[in-house]
């Protein structure tokens, strides 16, 4: 969970989140050897005197042209690699199914028969004490730790788009279309999202709460919750 004084990223709870984390900060480190490279040329050029006389600098211009090349060949590489990691769906433990709403959201378990729900925002006047405003929901999505999870998204009205920070999860639910993700949840906990499609008027009142608990947790909530 985001915290007001927060300049980074929230804690990664899945894989795919610590790896878009780690190429955040790969990402910044080229860019502060770019800056400093120019900050110490424009230095010298400033510090040194200047002189009028034609050189013959092949060197150089051979290695301005190939540097930016090595340099975009160390960002994409990562950056496609992570790409392919987030489109991998292998052999899902658990299948539900996000339908988005004019302003909720409803949840399918389709492993199971008769598991289905819908989750509102807790209105502020009705927000148990220490929970967070705008982001509890009456019902949430409760998923296996360590356990693949496919998430199929969709629309029932307007654009929407499911997502959660720290599980590194964000797709948008078009109407009449199927889009996919999948995250494995590597601790418990609970984990906050939003809407992050401009859906109307109450747009930022349709939070997600995923919340990640040992298997025969979610074995007792899938019984309880199904019955």
């Amino acid at each position: 969970m985001a915290n007001h004084s927060q300049f980074g990223f929230q804690d990664a709870s899945s894989p795919i989140m610590e790896e878009l984390v780690e190429f955040h900060d790969h990402a910044l480190m080229v860019a502060l050897a770019i800056c400093s490279l120019v900050l110490y040329l424009l230095t010298h050029m400033l510090t040194e005197k200047l002189s009028s006389s034609t050189v013959d600098a092949q060197e150089i211009e051979l290695i301005w042209t190939i540097l930016p090349a090595i340099v975009l060949i160390l960002l994409a590489l990562p950056s496609l690699q992570i790409l392919y990691m987030m489109d991998e769906v292998n052999e899902p433990d658990l299948t539900m199914k996000a339908i988005g709403h004019q302003w909720y959201w409803s949840y399918e378990y389709t492993d199971f028969k008769e598991l289905t729900f819908d989750s509102y925002m807790v209105p502020t006047t009705d927000l148990p004490r220490g929970h967070f405003r705008l982001l509890e929901v009456d019902h949430r999505v409760v998923v296996p730790m360590e356990s693949p999870i496919r998430v199929i998204v969709t629309a029932d009205d307007v654009l929407h788009s499911w997502a959660v920070p720290s599980l590194g999860v964000k797709t948008d639910a078009i109407p009449g279309r199927l889009n996919q993700t999948s995250f494995v949840a590597t601790r418990p906990g609970v984990f906050y999202g939003q809407c992050s499609e401009i859906c109307g008027a109450n747009h930022s009142y349709m939070p997600i709460v995923v919340e990640s608990v040992p298997l025969t947790n979610f074995e007792n909530w899938s019984s309880l919750s199904s019955s």
